[in-house]
């Protein structure tokens, strides 16, 4: 579904709300052609306590921290773009929504430096279903290894999320796609495995669980993390700091994607390879259906997670 056919109006953009229609940027505008923007994709769920937002001060914390390698000065505080945020959601009122915050470096000048140019800073809100299709989280989905490579942190930093790196996901994506694929898994220099173009990825291996760790140049993902603490609550051994070979992926018992828009997505192919049964594990449906009873129900020992919007 495209925009045009949502029901969407406003966004904030520096302070204000504004017309869907008039949130405008400069054609000159440094982000733009360098890819010098921060930003991150939160869910807010409608829970049984009301709509709220999931995880969102993990997520603000990673807005500010990405900015800190561009000297990227966000002017407003998280409280503000908290209130931002929770207002824009009630004036559109979206009982379930994904969030877009981004801050970027704005129009002044076109040099590569962009020691003249504005933060800017925009939040839009819109309803949005399972990133990867309904059928995805039931059935799984079919990936193929991309021949494109995740960059090292030597190169660029792998925990800032950057509106520029995201050439190397759409890449990946887009070739898996064309190849007939949903997705892509991504390795890493070394050859090891990443994360998928928007994704983290677990295997689980005769009941233990298994991710890449920080140092294989994933994103640190907050719904990673959320899942390592569920699945660890639920009895599972999961090692979180790991590398997991090519082959491996064939070899495993069950693979899954986590994500803010993947949620937790089996996986049940691999260049065509069955993984398993080739259908969702008994490991990631006991997970996936923890995940959601967490962010359907807000229960009150997960009540950090959620940060409620008054509608």
């Amino acid at each position: 579904m495209g925009f045009d056919e949502m029901d969407v109006d406003t966004i904030w953009m520096d302070g204000e709300y504004v017309d869907w229609d008039d949130a405008e940027i400069h054609v000159l505008t440094h982000g733009l052609h360098y890819g010098s923007g921060v930003f991150e994709g939160v869910r807010c769920y409608d829970t049984e306590n009301g709509p709220a937002l999931f995880r969102w001060e993990e997520h603000l914390d990673r807005l500010y921290e990405s900015a800190k390698p561009y000297d990227m000065e966000i002017e407003f505080t998280k409280a503000d773009l908290t209130e931002a945020t929770k207002e824009l959601i009630s004036r559109q009122e979206l009982p379930s929504c994904y969030v877009r915050p981004i801050a970027y470096y704005g129009y002044n000048s076109l040099g590569v430096s962009p020691s003249d140019c504005p933060t800017r800073t925009a939040i839009a809100a819109w309803p949005w279903g399972a990133y990867l299709g309904e059928d995805a989280l039931e059935n799984g989905i079919d990936v193929m290894i991309s021949s494109w490579r995740k960059h090292a942190s030597s190169q660029i930093p792998t925990n800032a999320k950057t509106t520029g790196l995201y050439v190397n996901s759409m890449l990946a994506g887009e070739e898996a796609r064309r190849n007939g694929y949903a997705e892509a898994i991504v390795l890493n220099k070394e050859g090891n495995v990443a994360e998928g173009p928007g994704e983290n990825v677990f295997l689980v291996r005769d009941d233990e669980i298994y991710t890449p760790g920080l140092s294989e140049s994933i994103l640190d993902g907050i719904t990673r993390d959320s899942v390592i603490r569920i699945a660890e609550e639920l009895g599972y051994t999961v090692h979180d700091d790991v590398s997991i070979s090519r082959g491996e992926l064939n070899t495993a018992d069950e693979l899954f994607f986590t994500g803010s828009a993947a949620e937790v997505t089996p996986i049940r192919k691999v260049d065509n390879v069955v993984i398993g049964n080739g259908s969702r594990g008994p490991v990631t449906e006991a997970i996936q259906q923890r995940f959601f009873d967490i962010v359907e129900g807000a229960p009150a020992e997960y009540d950090e997670w959620f940060e409620y919007v008054d509608m």
